[in-house]
């Protein structure tokens, strides 16, 4: 049995229990949270295990063979200087840091570990993602050219002192949400970013809102383009204010030969039937002029055990496989998560400056 710790018992915390409960052989044994309404939302979920308000009384209670950090973005960095010396395996919830200097420094620190450090970027990892990852490597549209990913989704949701209003706390939208999509850029395209280019605001949500005398400055939609070093381009295109979009990603990638085309349906609970729907692949190829399209299917009880249309169970599932054999790398790594971050950092500075912003040298 892997016994999980979290740091952090939140919103995403919770997603990631429920999805804990699926896998065999894994369950939660700790959570530690200063908020007492979060402790008290986790411990219905896992009423078996202790909560602490103080992580650092959970690691030294040692009832964990395995942490993950779930807390908010800005709290990542100091948590996982804690955790580091444990010596055990480590999933950290995406972005890693909310800057590139705490990123390269974890990096640096985790030089040499034996016990695998895991970056949660769990886009990786749905399903119709997978297929998209499948067709590619099998050479179905030859050499990625293009990779457009659009994300029309609902605003960002009611979190604790709502720490997630504010990019000094997240690291900005272009981290903390487009984390993902840079890391699906680097990972289809296979090679780092040269450049990027973005132009975003926030127009449409937040206004009017006011925290502590301080007002929201998140960014709710986006375009962004990013050159690699191959010559393949990739494009953002986020809106955060479009939740009655039928599908909340669009994953589009063309080679010469075909486009693929992932399409992902936002979570149930936000639609309008509140129905899960199952995801879609489409082919379009260019030697027979004809398009296929497949559906995806997803067990209905792992889309319900999340907003991430079943990407957080299979991530959980892998960790699990990587932490009891003992053997291997995790598949996301923190230089992984370290080039989520930079490509962000630079996106939000493209964003205030209206300059495009070089990457080479950032890593």
């Amino acid at each position: 049995m892997i016994r999980y710790g979290f740091v952090g018992a939140g919103m995403m915390a919770q997603e990631h229990m429920r999805n804990i409960a699926l896998i065999d052989g894994a369950c939660v044994t700790a959570y530690a949270d200063p908020n007492e309404g979060m402790r008290g939302l986790s411990a219905q979920l896992v009423p078996e295990a202790q909560g602490f308000a103080d992580y650092k009384d959970m690691l030294s209670a040692d009832l964990c063979d395995v942490y993950m950090v779930a807390s908010p973005n800005d709290h990542h960095h100091a948590a996982m200087l804690d955790l580091l010396p444990t010596g055990k395996p480590i999933l950290c919830e995406k972005p890693v840091c909310t800057t590139g200097e705490n990123a390269r420094d974890l990096l640096q620190r985790a030089e040499g570990r034996a016990a695998p450090v895991w970056v949660a970027m769990e886009y990786r990892y749905m399903p119709p993602a997978q297929r998209l990852l499948a067709e590619i490597k099998a050479g179905r549209i030859g050499t990625p050219q293009m990779f457009a990913i659009r994300e029309h989704r609902f605003p960002f949701l009611d979190k604790v002192d709502a720490w997630n209003r504010f990019s000094a706390r997240t690291g900005g939208t272009m981290v903390e949400k487009c984390c993902h999509f840079w890391d699906l850029m680097r990972l289809v395209l296979e090679c780092d970013p040269v450049r990027i280019y973005c132009s975003g605001a926030m127009n449409v949500n937040h206004q009017g809102e006011l925290y502590e005398g301080r007002k929201p400055d998140i960014i709710d939609n986006a375009y962004a383009v990013v050159d690699f070093e191959s010559g393949a381009r990739g494009m953002l295109d986020l809106c955060m204010f479009a939740e009655g979009s039928y599908w909340q990603e669009l994953l589009t990638v063309t080679g010469e030969k075909a486009r693929i085309e992932a399409r992902v349906p936002g979570p149930a609970r936000f639609s309008a039937d509140k129905k899960e729907r199952h995801s879609e692949i489409c082919i379009s190829d260019r030697a027979t002029l004809r398009e296929k399209t497949f559906e995806v299917e997803v067990d209905a009880s792992i889309l319900q055990a999340g907003d991430h249309h079943g990407s957080t169970f299979f991530q959980h599932q892998k960790f699990v496989e990587l932490v009891r054999s003992g053997k291997g790398t995790p598949e996301v790594s923190l230089k992984d998560g370290l080039w989520a971050v930079i490509i962000g950092e630079a996106a939000e500075e493209s964003a205030r400056t209206g300059h495009a912003i070089d990457l080479k040298g950032r890593i």
